[in-house]
Parts: C-alpha cells; sequence; structure tokens
C-alpha cells in the first residue's frame, strides 16, 4: 500500500508550537477554499499539552484554520519520509473575520496599520539551536570540523530550505556546544515570520531524519551556551526604498528610525515578556551571555537587547539597503508572529510620539551605578517569567495592544506552566523545554 501523501494547514501559537489539521493532498483545491476546524481553547494549551483552566473558551465555540495560498511549502526527500507540505493559515471565525487569538492576523494588522504611515518593515531571523542525541567527537566552536562532522546535514537543510523558498543564506556552527545558526534573506514582516516557523519546522525534521533531536530550546543545559532568536528590522517607504540610514544622526539611524528604536526601547521589558515568554527563558537572559539583559540600544555590541548592526565600511559602499537592527531578547518559544507584531506596534508608537532616538549605551550596564543607568534610561528587563508578566501588566500601552480576552487567556496559560514546572531544578527544567523545543 502507497501512502497517500498529506497537506497541513499550520498555526504556530502563543506557545511557539506548529499545530495543526492535515488534508489529502488530492483533496487540496477544495481545502484551500473552505479550511479546516479548529478549537478556541487550544490558544490556552501549555507547551506541555495541558489546557490551562479556567480559560475564557473551556468547551465550547468553533473557527476556522484558512490556508494563505501564497504560503505554500512542499519539500521532498528528507529521509526517505512522504513530502513535507504545508501551509499556513489563518485562524477565523465563521464569518470568515479574523480571530481575535490569531498572532498572524493580530501582525497583519500591525503592518497595515505601519503602512498607513507610510513604511514597511523588511525583517530577517536569525535563528540557534542545537544538535542532541548525536554521537560524535569534540570540535572547536566556530570551526569547520564542527559542521563537517555532522555532513551531510548542513548541505541537506540549506537545499531543503532553498526548495522551500526560505533564501537560506548562511549555515555555520555556533560557540555553544553541538550549537548551529541558520541566516535566512530579509523579507516583508510577514513572510520573515511565515519562515521562522518553516525553518525550525525543517530543521527538526531533518534531524529526525538522522536520529537526532534538533532543539531551539532557549537553554538545554543552565550550563551551557543560550539559544536566541534574533530578529532583524529596517524600514522601507511603500516603494521599497531604504528609510533606515542617516550617515549624519546618532547611531547612523534615520530620524523615524531612531524614533521607532525609541518606541521598542520604552516598551523594552513588555516586550521582552512577549518575545522571551517561558520560565527557561530566564536562563538565557543574563548579563556577560552575549544575551539581551538591560534596557540598551547599542551598536555593535552584543549584550545590547536592540543592536543596530555594522555594516560593511569599504570605499564606495552604499549601506543604506543593508543597515538594520537586530532585536536580541527574543527566543524560540514565543511566536514569531506575536513578537514582530509588537515591536512592529512599539515602533509605531515610537513614531507617532516623535521620539528622539534613544541614547547610544556603551559600556557595561552592570558596572554602571545605579545614577548613572537612571540618567540613561536603563532598566533590567525581567529576569524570572513572574517579572515578565508583571512588566506586561504594568504597561498599559502594550496591554491596549492586545484583545483583553487574548490578554486573560495569554496569563492564564503562562501561569499553569509555571505551575508544571515549579518543582523542577534547572538541570531538568532546561531538559524538560528541550524536549519541547
Amino acid at each position: 500500500m502507497q501512502p497517500k501523501e498529506l497537506v497541513s494547514f499550520v498555526t504556530t501559537d502563543i506557545v511557539a508550537l506548529t499545530r495543526g489539521r492535515s488534508v489529502p493532498a488530492s483533496a487540496l483545491p477544495a481545502a484551500l477554499a473552505k479550511g479546516v476546524g479548529w478549537v478556541p481553547a487550544n490558544l490556552s494549551l501549555t507547551p506541555f499539552d495541558e489546557i490551562a483552566s479556567p480559560n475564557p473558551f473551556g468547551s465550547s465555540g468553533d473557527l476556522r484554520l484558512m490556508p494563505d495560498p501564497a504560503t505554500g511549502v512542499r519539500v521532498e526527500g528528507l529521509g526517505g519520509r512522504t513530502p513535507f507540505h504545508i501551509y499556513h493559515s489563518d485562524i477565523e471565525n465563521l464569518d470568515g473575520t479574523p480571530w481575535m487569538g490569531c498572532v498572524r492576523s493580530m501582525l497583519k494588522a500591525a503592518v497595515a496599520d505601519l503602512e498607513a504611515l507610510g513604511l514597511r518593515v523588511v525583517s530577517a531571523f536569525e535563528q540557534e539551536f542545537q544538535i542532541l542525541g548525536a554521537s560524535w567527537p569534540a570540535a572547536p566552536s566556530f570551526g569547520l570540523a564542527a559542521q563537517r562532522r555532522a555532513d551531510p546535514f548542513g548541505p541537506l537543510l540549506m537545499a531543503a530550505l532553498e526548495e522551500a523558498d526560505c533564501d537560506p543564506e548562511c549555515f555555520l556552527p555556533e560557540y555553544g556546544k553541538d550549537q548551529f545558526e541558520i541566516v535566512c534573506g530579509p523579507a516583508d514582516a510577514l513572510r520573515a515570520a511565515d519562515r521562522a516557523v518553516t525553518i525550525r519546522e525543517i530543521t527538526r525534521e531533518l534531524a529526525a531524519t538522522m536520529g537526532w533531536h534538533a532543539s531551539f530550546c532557549p537553554k538545554t543545559d543552565p550550563n551551557g551556551v543560550g539559544n536566541g532568536v534574533h530578529i532583524h528590522l529596517s524600514l522601507t517607504d511603500l516603494q521599497g526604498n531604504p528609510v533606515t540610514f542617516d550617515a549624519n544622526r546618532p547611531g547612523r539611524l534615520s530620524e523615524k528610525a531612531g524614533a521607532f528604536a525609541a518606541g521598542i526601547v520604552r516598551h523594552m521589558a513588555a516586550l521582552t515578556a512577549l518575545a522571551a515568554p517561558s520560565v527557561v527563558s530566564y536562563q538565557r537572559l543574563k548579563p556577560h551571555n552575549w544575551a539581551a539583559s538591560w534596557t540598551t540600544l547599542g551598536e555593535k555590541d552584543r549584550e545590547a537587547t536592540l543592536r543596530i548592526c555594522p555594516t560593511s565600511e569599504r570605499p564606495g559602499y552604499d549601506p543604506s539597503r543593508a543597515f538594520n537592527m537586530e532585536f536580541r531578547a527574543a527566543d524560540a518559544t514565543a511566536s514569531p508572529h506575536l513578537s514582530l507584531a509588537m515591536l512592529i506596534r512599539a515602533g509605531i508608537e515610537g513614531i507617532k510620539a516623535g521620539l528622539e532616538t534613544p541614547p547610544l549605551i556603551s559600556g557595561d550596564p552592570d558596572e554602571m551605578t545605579e545614577a548613572q543607568r537612571e540618567s540613561l534610561g536603563i532598566r533590567r528587563l525581567p529576569t524570572s517569567l513572574p517579572e515578565a508578566l508583571a512588566a506586561i501588566e504594568a504597561d498599559k500601552v502594550v496591554c491596549g495592544w492586545l484583545d483583553p480576552v487574548f490578554l486573560d487567556c495569554w496569563m492564564g496559560m503562562r501561569q499553569k506552566e509555571m505551575e508544571i514546572v515549579a518543582d523542577l531544578d534547572d538541570v531538568a527544567l532546561c531538559r524538560r523545554y528541550a524536549e519541547v523545543y
């Protein structure tokens, strides 16, 4: 008996797990038009497959998971498996309107509001992950040997991502044990977030065909290096012309880009809570870990939460199209769509308020006095999930970007997540999340 090819209509939810339903590929034309059923209470699922209770939905309600026809991904030849075939989907009410809990629709709405100001975001996600379960000799960080010992994983991954239209640019062994990073090219905001999901799922699928587990968990070992998701952002006008760069302004950020950055810095604590939303996230966000820990904008500084990325300084080079900022607090326990939507919302606030470019921070905030940090507007990011939840509740502007029912659901689900892992020590905590992510 030959297997029947299935096509999965997927959504990546608020715990960043890709879920969905599948139909026979032969039924795809009709299924694209009508979608598949979905359940509101799925939004309350924790990473550990327990539905938080009480939640706003209970057992009632019905929705539709509607595939976006432009997002089809089909990759063949992954370890002899049937084709990897998915469509990214929106969650809709039965009348066809966007459901308030659909993070992909939230990103679309944020993009539309930014376009009303004459601007678009171009984005790319850098994602770090570790291979667990492989037995190979030690190899130097960033070393060619570290890449070659995993061969043909890297070449196969790049080929699969190219087939999936993810525009893969770079695959590299990273600093951590058995850690790698995959970098893709920039795209419009919605495509960038969809690509981030596709990259994770194809990476996991390919690793599984080799008997490994590719984990994007923020920390797989409390004493090891963390895995981040670095969200790159730049601005264009509606014609696609770059408008982020101005060589004569602080940090080379244009007036609009500086205001966009200022909005992010102003709301950075709450944004971090949404972009690094799990208990294990705060194993990673510690000073001197090349990860975010303060509300800072910096140039070429990998400890800055919002980093202005370097460009070539060769004579005659025009940096305007490559020039971008990088939000470094996010990780793969967060929905890419929600993280990017909230960054855009913060940028919009900054532009509407006409905020000035924040101070460019150089030096270690840990070594500054409290008065020095206060004068520069530097505050510590949340250091735990309870602090993160408090940061969101304290930021009424950020709360206003989210439907109250959605926010209630998000908070309740995170409280349940904390209950589930409350008795785990750091080693067991990292292991538990690494199994999921």
